[in-house]
């Protein structure tokens, strides 16, 4: 049987490095082990990828375009192009990984899908997946963002999921995980589909795989456009990581090219109302993996503040803290006001409203300069409708 082979670098164990691995409840032994050879059966299986490329191609619209943004170049001094992950069904990356989980759910025999989400993205597109193939669907959402996020939670709703406000907390997307794992742990024969590269193994490695479509299109899509499949810098927002780790995938092994992350700086990394975790973490374990997370010297959790709902989060992937310490990748923390300037230049520019995450990654720009014959290309992840509140209340304050 042709056998899957990670251009990740991860071990057996799901270790980047010294991050990474699965540290879970001995009641979930069983079903991360049957999940792990479920993956990496179904991930090199011609009939699960043709079946899931087609649902990509005809259900999702990819591939999602490369779009050179003219005035927003000229703007800046260089080249830069968008990655139109907000022009998906559902409006986000989240689509690529939920579909493809709840395909390998289904294929495993699965039948209730349980998942979290914080700006509701993840859970809209999990309940997209679950109508489009007939499952039970319950996601799990902090109750500060069922408030914020009114329309994703709408949406959830009218495809027929049921949604869990969770109480506990500051009431975010640590807490929704929280909860879904506690659900999890009590009703085993669910699938979780979690919605970034973070949790146990093979979690991180399993998104980062689902969600590299985006860089596998744009290295077809830039070598179309100009001639080379290497831009020199790729950007992306972090908060777990999904589609940071998709749209370095395939760049990873590339020194070449620069690979920038983008993560929430909240007040400032030098307030306590921050979601900077590379900036002000430390090692940890959280939410089944070693990896960095915001916590006080005794090992307990530190609540993080973003106004963006999917960056609001105590940690991050285990192998964006491998690429960030090794080197590979670069860490920029973008404030709450940076944020929503880039996306009003953005708009105003371009016409295209980004989620709030998004533009983390376009406040990159600001900080950074790049010259005039760089390729730099950012992975617009997600579309603005959900946070139009949030910029109303800056556009009239």
């Amino acid at each position: 049987m042709k056998q899957f082979h990670s251009i990740l670098p991860v071990d057996d164990e799901g270790y980047y490095g010294h991050f990474g691995g699965a540290y879970i409840p001995e009641i979930l032994h069983g079903n991360i082990e049957r999940l792990r050879e479920a993956f990496y059966r179904y991930a090199a299986d011609n009939d699960f990828n043709r079946e899931l490329d087609t649902l990509l191609r005809d259900y999702v619209g990819r591939p999602s375009p490369l779009y050179r943004a003219d005035r927003l170049s000229a703007h800046y001094g260089t080249n830069i192009y968008l990655k139109r992950e907000d022009l998906n069904h559902t409006g986000a990356h989240k689509i690529n990984n939920a579909l493809a989980s709840v395909l390998l759910a289904k294929r495993m025999g699965k039948t209730r899908i349980i998942a979290e989400t914080g700006a509701g993205q993840h859970g809209v597109a999990t309940a997209t997946a679950c109508a489009l193939m007939g499952m039970e669907c319950i996601v799990f959402m902090g109750a500060t963002d069922v408030a914020r996020q009114k329309p994703n939670v709408d949406r959830m709703l009218m495809l027929g999921a049921r949604v869990e406000s969770v109480q506990s907390g500051n009431r975010t997307l640590k807490d929704a995980t929280n909860e879904a794992i506690r659900y999890w742990c009590c009703n085993p024969d669910s699938f979780y589909v979690i919605g970034s590269t973070v949790g146990p193994h093979p979690y991180p490695e399993m998104v980062a795989y689902f969600q590299s479509v985006i860089s596998r299109e744009i290295r077809a899509q830039l070598l179309s456009q100009t001639g080379s499949e290497l831009p020199d810098c790729v950007i992306a927002c972090i908060g777990g990581g999904s589609n940071a780790a998709g749209a370095f995938y395939h760049f990873i092994n590339e020194p070449s090219v620069r690979l920038i992350a983008a993560e929430a700086a909240g007040l400032g990394v030098d307030t306590d109302m921050t979601a900077a975790t590379m900036q002000v973490g430390s090692e940890g374990i959280i939410h089944g993996s070693r990896t960095m997370v915001m916590q006080t010297d005794d090992g307990q959790i530190i609540e993080p503040y973003s106004i963006s709902a999917g960056l609001d989060y105590p940690g991050v992937g285990p192998l964006h803290s491998y690429l960030a310490s090794s080197g590979r990748s670069e860490v920029v923390a973008i404030t709450d006001s940076q944020a929503l300037d880039a996306a009003m230049r953005l708009t105003r520019t371009e016409g295209i409203i980004p989620a709030l995450e998004s533009s983390h990654a376009l406040g990159v720009l600001d900080i950074m300069r790049f010259s005039p014959d760089d390729t730099v290309v950012l992975n617009l992840s997600g579309r603005g409708d959900k946070d139009m509140q949030t910029y109303m209340k800056f556009i009239n304050s």
